[in-house]
């Protein structure tokens, strides 16, 4: 038979005192794990979310006669008609020869122009036609209603918000990205030629 002898009080405390800073490392073990486990569900959603709204988007564009590579490439130029192509394959985020055959036959559609850049002749700018300003706004018909159904029990106030959420994010993964600079000077080097050129397609910005 073992004997346990008695604990006093003055080691009793002791033993409690030590047990303590354990116990407050495993709680912000866990506080870290929840925090990681919330914000990787967060990068999930917001990639789900860009996804899924793409491929839906790309199915009501179908009726329309556009291809998803064509609206995008669309899309993007009503943010800035007269784009470099330089500048609109990083903002694509794509190889400049495999957006040149894109351009190439857009151009052959109908859909865009290239033409000569006012200071520089030798670089070309690309720019929307009549057919694709049409198509632009069809796509801002097709763009409303199903924004409507997308955000029907999201409130103007939550809708604001996200919005600010989400740009915050953007420009955090921008500053992050070694490529952040390069957008930038791409962006500037672009802006002044284009204004005019943005001011023609009625104000649309997609995307």
């Amino acid at each position: 038979m073992v004997v346990k002898e008695p604990i006093d009080g003055g080691a009793r405390a002791l033993a409690i005192a030590l047990a303590r800073p354990a116990r407050r490392e495993i709680i912000g073990m866990r506080r870290i794990s929840d925090s990681y486990e919330r914000d990787l569900r967060l990068s999930y959603l917001i990639h789900d979310v860009s996804r899924l709204r793409r491929v839906t988007f790309d199915q009501l564009m179908k009726p329309l006669g556009a291809t998803r590579a064509q609206w995008w490439v669309i899309a993007f130029l009503s943010r800035q008609d007269g784009m470099m192509q330089t500048q609109l394959a990083n903002e694509l985020d794509v190889g400049k020869a495999s957006l040149g055959g894109l351009i190439d036959r857009l151009e052959s559609g109908g859909w865009v122009a290239r033409h000569p850049d006012p200071v520089d002749r030798r670089a070309k700018r690309i720019y929307l036609t009549i057919k694709s300003r049409r198509l632009l706004r069809e796509m801002r018909r097709v763009d409303r209603e199903f924004n409507a159904v997308m955000l029907k029990d999201i409130s103007a106030t939550e809708r604001d918000r996200m919005v600010n959420l989400l740009s915050q994010i953007k420009n955090a993964i921008v500053r992050a990205s070694p490529r952040g600079a390069v957008h930038k000077k791409l962006r500037a080097s672009a802006a002044k030629p284009a204004i005019a050129a943005r001011a023609s397609v009625n104000g649309m910005d997609l995307y």
